[in-house]
């Protein structure tokens, strides 16, 4: 008899155990991410009393997968789209945030005495929130909704962004060289030239690709296909010094653009709760408690230095990002823990051999503890905030909020900071798109076309067809990067404006004209040993062919709306039937009234009713503005609209009369039929006796179906198949009829005798 392998073993123990645990934690009303950590505990090696999973490789393998799915989850439900609306605010508070924390704990490291790479690198650990573990609190406690929810992950996703240039600089620290501006502003291009390429390539090619497949894809190939893009960018992160995490993440935003999103989430989901259940498991499992107990006050300041940094500095950077004293408070306090970018810098500090021993498993515990408080952080925030506001002079919490209410209300920003800030953006985008063309042609097929043409006296030819397929291929990027916005309502009210605009404005073509002639520069220069003078006439002539060409104008406009098509498709699909979104959706979100989705359950109470029986403004204070279902959309829904089981309901309303709102939802459900194995509808042969009170009555005033509860199917008249029984024709002694109903019901009609 074959062996079972360990690793389903260790599967099996786990689950087993965290679904008990998660049963419980559920009766007791509690997150079930802390019932996942306390499983993970107790299948853990470290405790002796109980079961442990043996092949700890393979759970770690597994938790891996769990983050990259989670993250890939985040990115379908939080694309990019959302952190650009929001402005600068969500940048002035990560980086408040990751300085404050870190200093914090570079201070307590000292404190304890610890090494000056010690403290450095606590700082590092101290500074990372998670991303994966906040999600996953705010998913179990209903709060994904609310406004500051959204302002919390836009900072956490950009702290793991800041985290990969942190690394780069704890690496270099730890290495004994200096941290050279040069060094970290090479750190900072290289991950925004792959952030860019990949958003602006993923956006262009996936929903083209989806687009073109829509109708050869169900749901198990849409699956398929959705976790391959997630996985082959988590792989191609990697290659290029990133996390699969945050390549998922990537590849969840880029899908997040595309029509099929809601769809894909729906599909990923369980996928994501089985993996992610295991990654917050094998938390869990790193709970030593020899160390909890040998290192248990720096374990206790450390967790109390989170709580109160992050309540305290969390809420002071968000008041500087634009929010006010309660959502502030509410964001800090959701922070107050350390996670897997924790672990990640932990295992770096110990590669380099920078860092005692000991620090891992501290931070571990940490991390652990600071999880489970998570939840009830969370909770505790409006609390903090009421006993706060009754302490604090009413004049005091009202200029706070104005000063930082007023932050996101900023003046019409200039025709001329519009205008260049639009250049800048379109001159980086078309480069970095130039570079990676540049890039992928000389990597691949230049040795090609080395190969088709054999010998050193032949290669020149080589590089010249790669040199213009290279040119033609970038020539729409180089257009666009010159011409782009010279005929725009701002170019156009610069010029009109003022004869001492026209020479600045003109200076923006020359620059941007330059950087354009430096690529055509580039690919001579690697291609050929003409003189400098020379290489600089061909980029001139080149960049002036481009522009004069109609056929590359045409290509280039095409691109272009292409891309705007692909990343408007969600609201351009909104108006297939005529309906457009709601001129003020999207508007509200610097106010306590905003925006938020609801999905109507399976066994939901309100399902077959209308939104005038509903009476959803009145219970709850909220507003029904769209209905999304089956992929279609209904906006602005009279109170004859019939709610459906599916039904995505977009709801106007604040984060209080929210939370009523998702409660009701959540209760407002058909209970379970706990007789509904003795509810099994069977089909029964039934034979009309000669005494038998049917005799002589037809189908109608036999009235089987409403004293029995049983319905006729068929009559059998000696056929392969069953004949319709007509309502109008009467019951013979010796009819078989064939009826279908429960088993109580089907007795009491053959048992009739009158």
């Amino acid at each position: 008899m074959a062996e079972l392998p360990p690793m389903i073993a260790d599967l099996a123990l786990i689950l087993m155990v965290a679904g008990v645990v998660t049963l419980i934690f559920k009766r007791l009303k509690q997150p079930l991410v802390l019932g996942y950590i306390v499983a993970g505990f107790l299948v853990s090696p470290n405790m002796t009393y109980t079961p442990s999973a043996v092949d700890m490789a393979n759970v770690h393998l597994w938790a891996d997968i769990g983050v990259m799915f989670l993250l890939f989850s985040l990115g379908l439900d939080f694309s990019f789209k959302k952190i650009l609306k929001m402005g600068a605010s969500p940048v002035i508070s990560a980086i408040t945030i990751i300085f404050c924390m870190m200093m914090l704990g570079i201070v307590v490291g000292h404190v304890f005495s610890w090494g000056k790479m010690d403290c450095i690198f606590l700082g590092g650990m101290l500074a990372m929130s998670s991303t994966t573990i906040i999600y996953k609190a705010f998913d179990d406690l209903g709060l994904r909704q609310q406004q500051f929810a959204g302002m919390v992950m836009s900072v956490l996703i950009l702290e793991d962004i800041l985290a990969i240039v942190m690394m780069v600089m704890l690496s270099a620290l730890a290495s004994g060289s200096d941290m050279g501006g040069g060094q970290l502003l090479q750190s900072v291009m290289r991950i925004g030239f792959f952030l860019i390429l990949w958003l602006v390539v993923g956006i262009f090619a996936i929903p083209l690709f989806l687009r073109r497949v829509r109708r050869l894809i169900n749901n198990e190939v849409l699956l398929i296909v959705a976790l391959g893009l997630c996985c082959a960018m988590a792989v191609f992160s990697t290659k290029v010094g990133f996390s699969s995490a945050f390549g998922a993440f990537i590849m969840g935003s880029i899908l997040a653009e595309t029509i099929e999103a809601e769809r894909i989430e729906k599909l990923v989901e369980p996928v994501k709760n089985l993996f992610g259940a295991v990654f917050f498991v094998s938390v869990g499992m790193l709970v030593d408690p020899k160390i909890l107990v040998e290192y248990a006050i720096p374990i206790l300041c450390l967790v109390l230095t989170i709580i109160v940094g992050q309540s305290l500095f969390g809420t002071i950077s968000f008041m500087l990002g634009g929010q006010s004293l309660k959502s502030a408070m509410r964001c800090g306090f959701s922070m107050a823990q350390i996670g897997e970018f924790s672990f990640i810098i932990a295992s770096l500090g110990l590669s380099l051999g920078v860092i005692g021993d000991f620090l891992y498993p501290v931070v571990v515990a940490v991390s652990v503890i600071t999880t489970f408080l998570t939840p009830y952080m969370i909770r505790l925030a409006t609390p903090a905030y009421n006993n706060l506001e009754k302490r604090l002079p009413g004049k005091l919490i009202k200029s706070l909020n104005q000063l930082t209410m007023g932050n996101t209300h900023s003046q019409e920003e200039s025709k001329w900071k519009r205008l260049l800030t639009q250049m800048a953006i379109n001159t980086i985008v078309y480069s970095i798109l130039s570079s990676a063309s540049i890039a992928m042609m000389f990597a691949f097929v230049l040795p090609v076309t080395r190969k088709m043409l054999p010998g050193w006296e032949l290669h020149w030819y080589a590089n010249a067809i790669t040199g213009v397929l290279t040119v033609a291929l970038i020539a729409p990027f180089l257009r666009a990067m010159v011409m782009k916005k010279n005929h725009s309502e701002e170019w156009k009210a610069l010029w009109a404006e003022s004869n001492r605009n026209r020479l600045p404005l003109l200076f923006t073509i020359l620059v941007r004209f330059l950087i354009a002639v430096s690529f055509i520069f580039y690919i001579c220069n690697f291609l050929s040993r003409f003189t400098n003078a020379l290489m600089i006439t061909i980029g001139f002539v080149v960049i002036v062919l481009i522009i004069l060409s109609r056929r590359t104008k045409h290509r280039s406009i095409t691109l272009e709306r292409l891309f705007i098509q692909n990343l408007r498709s969600r609201d351009i699909e909104a108006q297939v039937h005529g309906k457009k979104r709601p001129l003020y959706e999207g508007k509200l979100l610097d106010r306590d009234i905003h925006i938020a989705e609801f999905t109507l359950p399976f066994n939901s109470c309100w399902m077959g009713q209308s939104l005038a029986q509903l009476k959803l403004g009145t219970k709850y204070g909220v507003h029904v503005s769209s209905i999304l279902r089956g992929g279609r959309r209904i906006n602005i829904p009279d109170g004859y609209n019939i709610l459906f089981p599916g039904d995505v309901l977009q709801v106007i309303g604040s984060d209080q009369q929210f939370t009523a709102f998702r409660d009701a939802i959540e209760n407002e459900v058909l209970g379970a039929d706990v007789d509904v194995e003795m509810r099994e509808m069977k089909l029964r042969q039934l034979i009309i006796g000669t005494d038998s009170p049917f005799v002589g009555q037809t189908l109608v005033e036999s009235r089987i179906r409403d004293r029995f509860s049983c319905m006729v199917v068929g009559l059998e008249e000696g056929k392969e198949s069953l004949s319709p029984y007509s309502p109008n024709r009467k019951f013979r002694a010796g009819d078989i009829i064939w009826v279908v109903g429960e088993q109580e019901s089907l007795d009491a009609l053959f048992n009739i005798k009158d």
